[in-house]
């Protein structure tokens, strides 16, 4: 299982009284020790302020520092710096907490114990919440085919707080739910594409609708011609896989309908329009919009959230052959409108038409899609914060607030009208394309055709649905982004 640990415990002992293989304790920049850690210190005899004196450890976020062997009963101690309090949030204490559970790991300790401050933004309830999340997501890794040798298993996860009661119980079961949730989705963006392919995409979504007690439906290729897609059909008739379009829905009551919708390339050569060889690996990454909104709406199900939801994914391969749509053919969508196909290589924005139009008809009425769709966004924001468009400032605004709630960097993007302009066809009602420049706002002009008045924000994930390199909180791949913006969206009030 990624990211196992076998059982997460809250307590509000002392720590040196914790018999304990790691005992972790955050330190932060330039700041007095947090209770826990000064009478920890007291049990030390001022051992840790020591450290501290001596200049090699400052407390920097994430910076490490080990006492080993450690006084009292904790064989290990390791120090995680937690930054300055000004900028200390839910984030930093999750990637704290994913570091120390790694380090642990690397160091086969069975046991851990994990003291991290509360305060400012973090009260008790989110540090549990952020600390198990953070654990189990940080263990998740992405090495599925790879022959490893047994890395050890954390058998306890002890999370340190000065008092256990008050909610932390129903903190530590969300924390868990968020994770797995979390870890799912990553999991399907991080098989490879011979094995994820769209049919066992929407395999995996009903063994996990069943899992999360939702509502589910898959569309094949003749239910899909006979609803009129034609836009996403046109990605799929270069390859021999056949396309296939989820449908999974929530109803938890309360607030209009949610409608949460994915891009599901499974692979993505660009078609005819196609890729330079280098790096083509990581289209296996193309279907995590279709991850995400998967991965998000079992995860509101099992938190039981008052809200009603439901996510569209739309799952095809991008290849070229004999039957592969050519630039210049011209397709129409479900929604009536014709579009002149100029680059092949812009398929997501096809795919993505008509699974918005479905989830219209379906009844959302708020609209959030997820999809890696420009390699633009990537060159504006990096590998750092996802892109948000909105047709509707107040949606668009709760949307960000959903974000930076669960420490998701996200930045908003103008989606002004001269982007909907370079869209213009001689031969039809749209391009596919709007050149070169801003290619990220083009591209969701593109996609606003196909909201009508519904409130709706695009999040272009391009930079930060996987990453290339090892982190110290996280193996490469992978990284889930977007599905606790989604779950905590659900969880407020939409307006």
């Amino acid at each position: 299982m990624r990211g196992h640990v076998v059982n997460l415990e809250v307590t509000s002992q002392p720590l040196a009284a914790l018999d304990t293989d790691l005992l972790v304790v955050g330190i932060a920049q330039d700041e007095s020790l947090s209770p826990a850690a000064q009478a920890l210190d007291s049990e030390w005899e001022g051992l840790i302020g020591r450290v501290r004196e001596d200049g090699a450890f400052k407390g920097k976020a994430y910076e490490l520092e080990w006492i080993y062997p450690a006084p009292g009963k904790a064989r290990r101690a390791l120090l995680i710096g937690t930054g300055k309090v000004s900028a200390y949030d839910v984030r930093v204490v999750r990637r704290s907490a994913a570091i120390a559970l790694r380090q642990a790991r690397a160091k086969r300790a069975a046991r851990v114990t994990i003291a991290l401050p509360a305060g400012g933004r973090v009260d008790s309830n989110l540090l549990v919440q952020a600390v198990a999340d953070g654990a189990l997501t940080g263990l998740a890794g992405s090495d599925l085919y790879k022959d490893v040798e047994n890395r050890g298993e954390i058998q306890t996860l002890h999370i340190v707080v000065a008092e256990a009661g008050g909610g932390a119980s129903e903190a530590l079961e969300r924390g868990r739910k968020i994770a797995e949730a979390v870890n799912f989705g990553r999991w399907l963006g991080d098989e490879p594409a011979n094995i994820m392919t769209p049919v066992r995409a929407a395999e995996e979504a009903q063994r996990w609708a069943a899992e999360c007690g939702l509502e589910c439906q898959v569309l094949g290729e003749d239910e899909l011609r006979e609803a009129g897609m034609g836009s996403l059909l046109s990605v799929a008739t270069g390859s021999k896989l056949p396309p296939q379009v989820v449908v999974l829905a929530y109803n938890g009551g309360g607030g209009p309908m949610l409608g949460l919708v994915g891009k599901g390339v499974t692979f993505d050569t660009g078609g005819i329009s196609i890729k330079p060889a280098a790096d083509m690996h990581y289209m296996k990454y193309d279907m995590c919009g279709a991850a995400a909104v998967i991965a998000a709406i079992g995860g509101i199900a099992r938190l039981g959230l008052k809200a009603n939801v439901i996510a569209v994914a739309g799952l095809v391969e991008n290849m070229p052959s004999g039957t592969a749509t050519r630039p210049g053919d011209v397709v129409r969508a479900a929604n009536g409108k014709t579009i002149e196909i100029i680059n092949t290589d812009a398929e997501g924005r096809l795919v993505l038409a008509d699974a918005l139009d479905l989830a219209r008809t379906r009844g959302a009425e708020r609209l959030v899609d997820v999809a890696t769709l420009t390699g633009a966004i990537k060159v504006a924001l990096g590998d750092v914060a996802t892109g948000a468009m909105g047709n509707n400032e107040d949606w668009t605004n709760q949307v960000l607030a959903a974000a930076k709630a669960t420490g998701e960097p996200l930045w908003p993007m103008p989606l002004y009208p001269e982007y909907t302009e370079k869209l213009k066809s001689n031969i039809a009602d749209l391009m596919n394309t709007g050149g070169r420049f801003g290619g990220a706002l083009t591209a969701a002009a593109f996609l606003q055709q196909f909201v009508g008045d519904t409130p709706w924000v695009h999040l272009d994930v391009a930079g930060t649905a996987y990453t290339e390199k090892d982190v110290s909180w996280q193996m490469k791949g992978a990284t889930g982004v977007m599905i606790r913006t989604l779950i905590e969206l659900a969880s407020s009030d939409l307006e």
